[in-house]
């Protein structure tokens, strides 16, 4: 029988960043062959990921990043079980990683993103489940997404807590400065009213039809002109409610997102695209 070294231990803890006792219990088991017991950790881990799958994650932590010149960002939101977890130096770092891949390799949706190649080796999601068996408890990447706009500006935002966060793709020929301020307040009007689409487009014709129906039952008795009138009126509210480009400006309420920027920013401003992350309740 090979003598386990402390010394041994350490190597192997350092390769596999596993704990001190998970290390000496598979350099035991393999006779002190580091390779091996590297193999026997990867293995214990996972099967403890498999286990940890299913579990509650509410907690977790969202990290964007944007290029220098303004024009590619990528934001990812990273679940947890724990905000203890969430708050440690290596998840932070594992974040970090996930949005930096994102940054470089453009993913549209979480789902495309755990199936892309690793810069350590294997997929995303073969480097998730590692991390799962490190960390001890369930994770998801249930947000990432990434944004090129060479017309425009790309900008993210992290709300304090960490668990909440937009990143918004913006064509606008206004200056560079002053476009980054008032796209960090679209982040924010974002994280904080919740829209749910970018425009009409993007509401479902179910939805807008039981809307409808709803509005409906409300006006009978109303001659049918007056009834038309109302149910445009209406309409045009639940659209403007919804609606990103149609809710009210977080600091104008008085006129709607669109027109502030372009009032803002200058004719021709225009919302392609907005992320919305947020972990939790």
């Amino acid at each position: 029988m090979a003598e386990i070294t402390a010394k041994l231990v350490m190597q192997l803890r350092e390769m596999s960043g596993a704990g001190m006792m998970e290390c000496k219990k598979a350099l035991t088991a393999t006779n002190g062959d580091a390779e091996a017991a590297l193999d026997e950790l990867r293995k214990a881990g996972l099967k403890s990921a498999a286990k940890k799958v299913g579990r509650d994650t509410a907690e977790g932590r969202v990290a964007v990043k944007m290029s220098e010149d303004g024009k590619t960002g990528a934001i990812v939101a990273l679940a947890s079980e724990t905000d203890f977890l969430a708050s440690t130096p290596g998840f932070i770092a594992f974040t970090d990683e996930l949005v930096n891949h994102a940054f470089e390799h453009k993913p549209a949706t979480a789902a495309e993103m755990l199936e892309q190649p690793w810069h350590a080796g294997g997929t995303v999601q073969d480097a998730l489940t590692a991390k799962i068996g490190d960390m001890k408890e369930n994770l998801q990447i249930v947000n990432a997404t990434s944004y090129t706009n060479d017309g425009g500006r790309i900008v993210g935002y992290v709300h304090h807590d960490n668990k909440k966060g937009a990143l918004v793709n913006v064509t606008t020929g206004g200056d560079a400065d002053k476009a980054d301020a008032a796209l960090k307040q679209l982040c924010m009007h974002i994280v904080v009213f919740n829209p749910l689409a970018l425009d009409e487009s993007g509401i479902a014709a179910e939805d807008v039809e039981r809307e409808k129906e709803i509005i409906k039952d409300g006006l009978q008795g109303k001659p049918e002109d007056i009834q038309t009138k109302i149910m445009e009126g209406r309409i045009q509210k639940f659209y403007a409610e919804r609606t990103l480009v149609g809710q009210p400006w977080i600091m104008d309420d008085k006129t709607s997102v669109s027109k502030a920027l372009v009032a803002e920013l200058g004719a021709g401003t225009k919302v392609e695209a907005f992320t919305r992350c947020q972990l939790g309740a």
